[in-house]
């Protein structure tokens, strides 16, 4: 296989429902993708099911892990990237097929220093919208104060930018993916660089957490959701995250 320029790297736990999908859909990006081979990497943590067996049928390279630990997960498969172009996206969501051309047009253009994608769940509901915008208001100040639309759901950026900011925070066990987008935005304005958000490319993401604990549970349990965002509180994250399936 010839150099990739693109890494894309997935973070799985027991995913055997979703890793098809969105490798399904990986692929179908990939045969689009300009100047090169994409490089999948699969971070298989704590699986028990046929997650690691079904991303090996689609010749993503699989790396067991460990790790009770986002941040850490996601830097294992940073670890091996040999692409130009990290993208991380979780498991359960699907990119769009033009994901890689609107990625590698926005980073040529010299203008950005990398960004994030518009997220879209997979289905729709009165409390889902509801706790979507309870959410938005944790997030939004931040953006407010950064001055920069600081989405997430699909990460990319240049490989020498990811390991220039750290990759991401392992102090953190939740919001690592915004602590994550406000330092790459910083750093990119030291080198005139701004922070964007692919206009033609978004994801479908599962509603699967509102599945498991009903549509309306973070807008009924507003504490667990606040000590979410800290960032920091173990208990929380295992309770939402971790010790979930």
């Amino acid at each position: 296989m010839a150099k990739p320029i693109f890494t894309v790297i997935i973070p799985a736990h027991n995913e055997e429902k979703y890793i098809g999908g969105c490798l399904e859909a990986v692929r179908k990006a990939a045969s689009h993708a300009p100047e090169g081979s994409v490089q999948v990497i699969v971070v298989a943590n704590r699986c028990t099911d046929r997650t690691a067996e079904i991303a090996l049928s689609y010749g993503a390279q699989v790396i067991p892990n460990e790790d009770k630990h986002i941040s850490r997960i996601r830097n294992a498969g940073a670890a091996r990237a040999m692409g130009r172009i990290i993208v991380t996206i979780d498991a359960d969501s699907k990119m769009s097929e033009n994901s890689f051309i609107e990625i590698h047009k926005m980073l040529k253009s010299g203008l950005y220093v990398g960004g994030g994608t518009v997220s879209q769940f997979d289905r729709m509901s009165p409390g889902i919208a509801v706790s979507a915008a309870y959410v938005a208001m944790n997030i939004i100040p931040v953006m407010i104060r950064e001055k920069a639309p600081l989405m997430g759901g699909m990460f990319w950026c240049l490989k020498k930018d990811f390991d220039a900011v750290g990759g991401f925070d392992e102090s953190l066990v939740s919001v690592e993916d915004l602590d994550f987008a406000v330092r790459l935005k910083r750093h990119g304005e030291k080198t005139g660089r701004r922070y964007g958000v692919l206009p033609n490319a978004r994801i479908i993401t599962s509603s699967r957490k509102f599945d498991e604990f009903g549509d309306w549970y973070l807008v009924k349990n507003r504490k667990l959701t606040k000590e979410i965002f800290t960032g920091t509180n173990r208990e929380a994250a295992d309770k939402f995250y971790y010790d979930v399936r």
